[in-house]
């Protein structure tokens, strides 16, 4: 009954998530800031290379390709500044939002208490965090093409 209690609490904080996402004001987020900005370690998301994320990134599920109401993530035809830009906020968004399922997940280990709980947890934090990855890998690239869109002449 557990199982079934955590699964149905996952899926209402993933459906809720949508609509939080879909409602947060982008003006909140720019990958200039903590925590969007990246960090020296991540050398402009050169690190994420060594997990192979370029391999896998476009394999996992997007929201976007099912949603209508979503931002597509994808540079697509000609590129301008303001739909990078765009797409830009939306991962510092998608990013804002995957860390906190994974904060609400914890939520998990009330329902199960236990093993079984800390597994269902660690479930919650494998289904959401290389997502994370895939937005700070992403976010430096398309700052780079939204500063080189940006400095050409209309």
């Amino acid at each position: 009954m557990r199982l079934l209690y955590c699964i149905l609490y996952v899926a209402g904080i993933g459906i809720a998530s949508h609509y939080l996402g879909n409602a947060l004001p982008r003006a909140w987020f720019s990958p200039e800031r903590f925590p969007y900005k990246p960090w020296k370690w991540e050398k402009d998301g050169q690190i994420y290379k060594v997990i192979g994320i370029q391999s896998w990134k476009d394999k996992v599920p997007d929201m976007s390709k099912i949603c209508p109401d979503m931002v597509r993530k994808e540079v697509a035809g000609r590129p301008t500044a303001e739909s990078t830009w765009r797409l830009i906020q939306e991962s510092c968004v998608a990013e804002f939002v995957h860390f906190a399922l994974m904060i609400a997940s914890l939520f998990v280990l009330r329902i199960w208490p236990g093993p079984w709980g800390w597994v269902a947890y660690a479930l919650c934090i494998l289904g959401n965090f290389p997502f994370m990855l895939i937005q700070r890998y992403n976010r430096p690239r398309l700052v780079r093409l939204y500063k080189k869109l940006a400095k050409k002449p209309r």
